[in-house]
This record gives C-alpha cells, sequence and structure tokens, in this order.
C-alpha cells in the first residue's frame, strides 16, 4: 500500500498543479496521510532550485493548517475517528506517552523537537487535541517544527541544487532507499516513544489509555 501511495505521489510532482498537490499533500499528512510531502518538495526543489524557498514556506504552512485538522481531530472527534486513524498508522500504542509528554511543562519543546525527527506529525497533532494543549501554544510550536522540517530542504536545494541534482541522478536507488527508510524510522520512532521498550523509564512509561481518559 505504502509503495502504490509514494508512487502516485511521486507522479504529482510533475504535472502543472504541483505547487497545489505540494500544499494538499502537506496538509493530509499533518493529520491522517501516510507519506511525507518531502518527495514532492524535493522534486520541486529540483526542478527550480529558484523556488525552493517559495516552495519550502508553501509546504510548512500547508502542514500547519493541516496540523488544525489533527488538532480538531483529536479534541472533538476522537473516538469517531482518532482511534480509529491511530490504529490504521499503527500509531495507537504509541499515543498515550505522547499524549502524557505533550500534556507535560515540555509539551511545547517535545513539538519542536519533532521537527528534527521522523517522528509522524500527526501523532503529534491528534495528541495535542485529545489533551486539550492551548491552540496558540500548539500553533506556534508547529510553526517552529514545521519550519525545521521543510526550511532546510528548501535552503539546502536553493544553495545546492545542482550538486544535489547530480548526485540523485547518479545514485537514484540509493536516494529512495533512504527516503524509505526514513519513512520506516519515523514510525519505528513513534512506536518506541513508549520508554519502557526503549529501556528507559520516565514519568510517563506504563501510562495507559483508562489512565488518560481519566483526567482528560
Amino acid at each position: 500500500m505504502l509503495r502504490r501511495l509514494y508512487n502516485w505521489t511521486m507522479g504529482k510532482a510533475a504535472g502543472p498543479f504541483a505547487e497545489y498537490w505540494l500544499a494538499l499533500f502537506a496538509f493530509v499528512e499533518a493529520s491522517f496521510f501516510p507519506i511525507p510531502p518531502h518527495p514532492v518538495l524535493g522534486l520541486m526543489c529540483l526542478a527550480r532550485p529558484e523556488r525552493a524557498i517559495r516552495y519550502a514556506i508553501i509546504t510548512t504552512l500547508a502542514s500547519v493548517a493541516g496540523g488544525l485538522l489533527g488538532y480538531a481531530i483529536g479534541h472533538f472527534a476522537f473516538a469517531l475517528v482518532g482511534e480509529k486513524l491511530l490504529d490504521a498508522l499503527h500509531l495507537t500504542a504509541s499515543f498515550p506517552y505522547a499524549a502524557c509528554k505533550l500534556r507535560g511543562e515540555a509539551g511545547f519543546i517535545a513539538i519542536i523537537a519533532k521537527g528534527a525527527t521522523p517522528i509522524p506529525f500527526k501523532l503529534i497533532t491528534i495528541t495535542a487535541g485529545f489533551i486539550g494543549m492551548p491552540i496558540a501554544k500548539f500553533l506556534l510550536a508547529s510553526v517552529i517544527s514545521r519550519s525545521i522540517s521543510f526550511m532546510i530542504v528548501g535552503v539546502l536545494f536553493r544553495l545546492f541544487g545542482a550538486p544535489i541534482k547530480a548526485w540523485i541522478d547518479k545514485y537514484l536507488g540509493m536516494a529512495v532507499a533512504g527516503f524509505v527508510v526514513l519513512v520506516v524510522a519515523g514510525f519505528v520512532a513513534a512506536a518506541m516513544l513508549g520508554g519502557h521498550k526503549a529501556g528507559v523509564a520516565d514519568e510517563c512509561t506504563g501510562v495507559t489509555m483508562e489512565s488518560l481518559a481519566s483526567v482528560k
């Protein structure tokens, strides 16, 4: 399924509505779509390095907007939609631990730090909505986090677009394999959010859905 979705995503990068597809992928990935928008962003930046910053800004803003949808799902429709969505994405086991972390004093920093990790952003947005994180706090952290994730790509392609394209043209197989590994690593990292799975216990280790519901 992921391979078919990936191939379909790649095909949209070459069309006349590429910017709209880029915004759409960034929007839905923040709430329910399993494939990150980085491949489309990267291909568009390769084709037009001089517009790489523009593309990165579009991706950032669309992802933050999509994060609001994820927040709404977690806050208003968790039982109806959120639980089923997390289960379909194999993120259910990670949710209680993530909710506990975001509810703590370091929740703002945790969202920002996510921008430097492959952990799926949708886990963060749905969780933030579920725990009722203040919306202004969530938005500010999301803007910073998404900027870290996408603006770095835009800046690198703007500055080094030609050498990067030459490398990808020569080592396309390695580039694709690296992306697949990154996606898998994100879901593996999410699955290991529970400290007990990584062998590191903290105040959120052992938190369950029942205990979260009792304090929601």
